[in-house]
């Protein structure tokens, strides 16, 4: 199916509501390089409705005052309506920001699903309340949830970032306004649907896709508790900076450059995989992914002919054809970024081991080659800056030591990976790298575990127990002997 049209309404306070301008935004396919549709482009005028929409439903919608229990309910619903859509959303963000169908039907789909059904397992082990004594008193201790809260989503993992916002913020009995990017909107209507599908009350959920001056209103809206923003590490600092002038609240997932070492041990048939699925995952366009190829030198000639085999076995094209491994990028100024990055590393003095350019035979669409860089220096701007496109970096290293060292030799601290034979070695390299998350030979985390970044990857965390942190205040009741007795 092909989402195609134009769409005139927002979604706020549970309907679909006409803008306060005529103001819109084209989405185009970076395969076709044509627009697709056309949504409109949230004003301020706007935002305050859907803020005053979330404020009203959190003092006096029933949604903050519901049991857990109830919440869930109707967040189980949602996950329904999310397995009836899945091929739909899954063609749907294929088509507005060219990710390969193979996997929008995992990543951008069933991920979703997944993660919301992980927080719909996790909520009821989340400490709510605790009694706590001692011999200066007795408190009942409770997570209450934070308010109203913006959550900024980027346009390469759209509907999956989403949920990994708003399923623990609502479970928590917060009020949301979403803020999609430009770039995939399309998505979030379609997402409405399912929440109206669900029975969410009005005002929970509220929808407004806008450009940047109107998202920065809304980040410093004086009626948001909370801003949670995934993209750009220098997005996130400028949104950093003006949430700490009110000292509101915010989480910031951002950026990374992640190694995967790979030691002297190491099955290069596992590594090469893992690089194949996590490295040039979503055409490059994945803050997780390891595009620093950090390799012993004894096994640096070896993986260098496994690479250059790997890169010319991935399918280049368009995103709808299941065969497709590598699709365009998100757009010609994102194209334009990665092709500088390119030239630049020319330019540094490291080679490309393949690609380099634009795929041949195709006409249209905003594609890169896949391209690998060999004789790689540590601190060349293309080991050290993020490119989030198809490009990656081998880097040698004669001991454990050194390995480690380039590891750490970086800004960011999102994600990372180790290979070795000995799974106990392993854990112990992994143990020395300051990331927020570390897989061993290729083994991920899942969504019981907290992901997120050390430096200037970020500030919090995300998934997990630990996901509900951001959307709760903590609260401290002082009680008599007796009221602390009956609610132990």
């Amino acid at each position: 199916m092909v989402w195609q049209g134009n769409y005139s309404k927002l979604y706020i306070g549970g309907r679909w509501v006409s803008p306060a301008t005529d103001e819109t935004i084209d989405v185009v396919s970076p395969f076709t390089e044509q627009a697709v549709a056309r949504v409109p482009a949230a004003s301020r005028a706007d935002v305050d409705q859907a803020v005053a929409a979330a404020r009203e439903a959190f003092e006096h919608g029933p949604w903050p005052r519901m049991q857990l229990q109830e919440r869930l309910e109707v967040l189980r619903r949602l996950s329904v309506a999310l397995g009836d859509r899945h091929e739909q959303t899954a063609t749907l963000v294929s088509q507005e920001m060219g990710c390969p169908i193979s996997l929008s039907r995992t990543m951008q789909t069933t991920g979703a699903r997944l993660l919301l059904d992980s927080f719909l397992d996790l909520a009821p082990q989340y400490p709510w309340s605790t009694v706590r004594r001692s011999n200066t008193g007795n408190a009942l201790v409770t997570r209450e949830p934070v308010g109203v809260v913006a959550a900024v989503v980027p346009w390469n993992a759209p509907l999956l970032v989403t949920m990994l916002k708003l399923a623990p913020a609502l479970l928590t009995g917060c009020t949301v306004i979403l803020k999609p990017s430009p770039e995939a909107p399309l998505n979030s209507y379609l997402f409405a649907e399912m929440l109206q599908d669900a029975g969410l009350p009005g005002g929970v959920v509220n929808i407004v896709p806008a450009h940047r001056d109107v998202s920065e209103y809304l980040v410093t809206h004086r009626d948001v508790d909370k801003v949670s923003f995934t993209g750009s590490t220098a997005a996130g600092r400028r949104i950093a900076s003006l949430c700490g002038q009110d000292l509101r609240r915010v989480t910031l997932e951002l950026g990374g450059k992640s190694a995967a070492v790979i030691l002297d041990d190491a099955d290069l048939d596992v590594a090469v995989e893992s690089i194949r699925a996590l490295s040039l995952r979503n055409n490059g366009q994945a803050c997780s992914n390891k595009t620093r190829i950090v390799v012993s030198r004894t096994r640096h000639a070896e993986l260098l002919d496994r690479l250059t085999a790997m890169v010319g076995s991935m399918p280049v094209g368009d995103p709808a054809d299941p065969a497709t491994q590598v699709g365009p990028v998100v757009s010609a100024p994102q194209r334009e970024r990665v092709e500088g990055y390119i030239d630049l590393g020319r330019k540094e003095g490291a080679k490309v081991l393949v690609g380099g350019g634009r795929p041949a035979g195709l006409e249209h669409g905003w594609f890169v080659e896949p391209t690998v860089f060999t004789d790689v220096q540590p601190s060349m701007r293309i080991a050290q800056e993020e490119i989030f496109g198809p490009v990656l970096a081998v880097l040698a290293f004669d001991d454990e030591e050194q390995a480690v060292a380039i590891a750490n030799d970086s800004d960011y601290g999102l994600n990372g990976s180790v290979f070795t034979s000995d799974p106990e070695h392993a854990l112990a390299v992994a143990r020395r790298i300051r990331t927020g998350t570390v897989e061993l030979n290729g083994h991920g985390v899942g969504f019981h575990a907290p992901i997120g970044g050390f430096k200037c990857s970020g500030i919090g965390r995300e998934a997990g127990l630990e996901g509900f942190d951001s959307y709760v205040e903590l609260k401290s009741y002082g009680l008599p002997a007796a009221l602390a007795d009956a609610l132990s």
